[in-house]
């Protein structure tokens, strides 16, 4: 373990990148592991951390940093607490209602059924602005949280088992999705699919409330095999029809799950080779068993956290180059060998030469989540208008508990476009301003941004260094790009000593409104 951590000024960063990846699946050497490595971790398997975060693992090494950022149960966090929203909003009618709007039907009472439907749209709109405080709290959760990798990791299975609000019109059952991600994040990916096919949220948003034991619907039972857990390619037509078949009967009553066992079909069904009178369970089960599972979530875990690749429709496994298969192939291996507990894979992965490799760093497009909530983990800056950053979310195309279908999120390059590299800058003008396109918030003067602590860790080693405005940018930008491109270095410097040599909060932050509208901080 190294026992002092590597300046940023003396990483290797701007060394030619190699043309080829590191198949090495060994795990990094603790002399390997310095500031450019443990930023990198931070980012990739969180939103970014602070000069003295980076210093911090910097210094710890490989093996003590993953094991903190992956054992974060042990860290304390703020408990979700079970009344934190209102459940009851779009609660069933009771059964004396029910029978009052019935005798309205018959009757033809006008008036009645009115007053029913406007209580209705009341219900509707408090439920909405509900969805909208809940969008707040979690934004807010990523911002402080200790435990990083649990929210970014709630953040990934939020966009492969992607369900929106629009269609289940339910902001509880949203809120009660999301705890079920967080809760098993890194944990086990079968005891997640299990929860899954008794999740209200997904019940209804793939219409498996509707299906009927002799017209069941193939929808929950066709995107858990294309999308969730094998892949195109891994499972057959009939295999989704005699899933749809065994999940007959799974639905939902108010907030929980309700087996609805006189519209199950009980009949024998055949499953990815399994011949049973197979249930929901055993579909799952099915699933479990079968080597394309592991080997899809491995696939879907690297394409997150390493480099992006292809749907598998487009580019099947075995079309990889070699080195991705034998890495996908470790990772499938692991999760597969841990019978479905994620943590021993990300373990490997996190720490191993290939996730370090030159040509993964700096090169992955951040999502807008990752922008903005990296931005005020990373800066320090004020959270300001938790309103204003979720519709900024929303403008630049990742409106969260909103994905835009059950694929979930594009993500790569679909995140840049002349429209949202528009929305980036401004969003980050507003955390280091206040400034918004159309005047200021009302917070900026009390909450004025102080970026100074973000030269403390470097004042430390050398206080002279921290007054010199060309070590300083050499600085700023290693923290913030992770490399120095030469000549932005230089022209940052003479603009710092344009402004009178002094490092300043001022200076400091007009140099980060520089850098931030720069094409390498939209990477990580």
């Amino acid at each position: 373990m190294t026992t002092q951590p590597t300046s940023p000024a003396t990483t290797d960063k701007d060394t030619p990148r190699p043309g080829k990846a590191s198949a090495s699946m060994t795990a990094i050497r603790p002399e390997r592991f310095g500031y450019e490595q443990a930023r990198h971790l931070l980012w990739r398997a969180g939103f970014g951390g602070t000069p003295a975060q980076i210093q911090t693992l910097a210094a710890w090494g490989p093996e003590r940093s993953v094991d903190y950022l992956l054992d974060y149960d042990k860290v304390n966090a703020d408990p979700i607490k079970g009344d934190l929203f209102d459940r009851d909003i779009m609660s069933p009618l009771s059964q004396e209602d029910r029978e009052a709007y019935r005798k309205a039907q018959r009757a033809q009472d006008e008036d009645a059924l009115a007053k029913f439907r406007a209580e209705r749209q009341n219900r509707e709109r408090s439920d909405r602005a509900q969805m909208t405080e809940i969008q707040k709290w979690w934004l807010k959760r990523m911002i402080e949280t200790p435990r990083p990798l649990e929210e970014k990791m709630t953040l990934f299975w939020h966009g492969i088992l992607a369900t929106n609000y629009r269609t289940i019109e339910n902001s509880y059952h949203m809120y009660l999705q999301n705890q079920m991600l967080r809760r098993n994040a890194v944990g086990n990916f079968g005891t997640m699919l299990f929860e899954l096919i008794r999740d209200p949220a997904m019940i209804k948003y793939l219409d498996n409330d509707e299906s009927r034991k002799n017209r069941p619907n193939e929808n929950l039972a066709r995107e858990i095999m294309e999308l969730f857990a094998l892949g195109v390619g891994n499972y057959t037509e009939k295999d989704i029809k005699e899933g749809a078949r065994a999940l007959t009967g799974y639905t939902f009553r108010d907030d929980d799950f309700f087996y609805d066992q006189q519209n199950h079909d009980n009949g024998e069904k055949s499953i990815l080779g399994k011949k049973a009178p197979l249930d929901g369970d055993g579909f799952v089960k099915a699933i479990l068993e079968t080597r394309a599972c592991s080997a899809y979530i491995a696939r879907r875990v690297y394409t997150f956290f390493v480099a992006e690749l292809p749907p598998m429709e487009r580019l099947p496994d075995r079309d990889l180059d070699p080195t991705t298969r034998t890495v996908l192939s470790s990772l499938s291996g692991t999760l597969l060998a841990g019978k479905y507990d994620l943590k021993p894979m990300l373990r490997k992965l996190f720490l191993s030469e290939h996730f370090y490799d030159q040509r993964f760093m700096g090169d992955q497009i951040k999502s807008p989540v990752v922008l903005v909530v990296g931005a005020m983990r990373s800066l320090n800056t004020p959270v300001r208008d938790l309103g204003i950053l979720n519709d900024a979310l929303d403008l630049m195309g990742q409106n969260i508990f909103f994905p835009p279908s059950v694929k979930g999120w594009e993500g790569g390059r679909s995140w840049i476009n002349t429209s949202t590299l528009f929305v980036r800058q401004n969003i980050l003008t507003f955390l280091l301003t206040g400034k918004k396109p159309v005047g200021y918030d009302a917070t900026a003067d009390s909450t004025k941004y102080d970026p100074s602590g973000l030269l403390s860790e470097f004042a430390k080693a050398d206080p002279s260094a921290s007054t010199d405005p060309g070590r300083v940018v050499d600085y700023m930008m290693k923290l913030t790009l992770g490399r120095t491109p030469p000549s932005a270095k230089e022209t940052l410097a003479n603009f710092a000593r344009s402004r009178g040599g002094a490092i300043t909060p001022d200076v400091m932050t007009a140099l980060l409104l520089i850098i931030t509208t720069m094409p390498e901080y939209q990477l990580c």
